[in-house]
């Protein structure tokens, strides 16, 4: 039974696979005070997720966009979506701390698994001077944060890990799906980049900054 199961869930992504391709992601906006943002659906136990992370900070980074994180942790996956809620616990202490968490999760991906989790974390913890609590959501917030990132997954059509937009006060990209392009990825954020600037007339002059 566990066999047709999961034969059924692989049948069903592929089915949805050109779903994720045509996504609706005219929701998705950058944060308040950015023109333009490069938006991701996450998996900490994905492997694609876990090459495409650098590449996506690193291109964010040299453009000065702000990165903005969903999670999407996938049901074939055992230890992801605690990992997700781990990440949101870091998150909740400092940007950069959650960025770090996702950074050290992904180096040990492979060494990780759902009874060495915890370890891990405690060891992420103790390199960092956190206390990590017996409970990290006693009332279950952060749970119902990632639940509705994953909610908000399936309303767009997605069904891949990782997939990344990069979007503009306006407009969305195509889904940057699983394997990402380095030169793809920062030519769609000069190209969003360059519809987001506002119209200037001749005999003005702009005196905006990059943030």
């Amino acid at each position: 039974m566990k066999a047709l199961l999961n034969s059924t869930y692989a049948l069903l992504l592929m089915l949805s696979a050109v779903k994720s391709l045509a996504a609706d992601a005219s929701n998705l906006k950058p944060p308040p005070g950015a023109k333009v943002a490069v938006v991701v659906f996450e998996d900490l136990q994905c492997g694609d997720s876990a090459r495409a992370y650098p590449l996506v900070l690193h291109a964010a980074g040299a453009h000065h966009v702000p990165v903005v994180l969903y999670g999407f942790p996938l049901p074939m996956h055992n230890w992801s979506f605690d990992a997700e809620v781990w990440a949101r616990f870091f998150d909740d202490k400092s940007e950069k701390l959650g960025s770090h968490f996702r950074e050290y999760v992904y180096a040990n991906q492979t060494k990780i698994t759902f009874a060495k989790l915890q370890q891990f974390v405690q060891k992420f913890g103790d390199e960092n001077k956190i206390p990590i609590p017996s409970a990290n959501d006693p009332d279950g917030k952060l749970a119902e944060e990632v639940k509705a990132d994953y909610a908000l997954a399936q309303q767009i059509g997605l069904v891949h890990s990782p997939t990344i937009f990069v979007v503009g006060r306006n407009s969305v990209s195509r889904p940057f799906v699983e394997v990402v392009n380095p030169d793809e990825l920062n030519q769609f954020i000069e190209d969003m980049q360059k519809k987001a600037e506002p119209e200037t007339p001749a005999h003005q002059v702009s005196k905006g900054k990059l943030r």
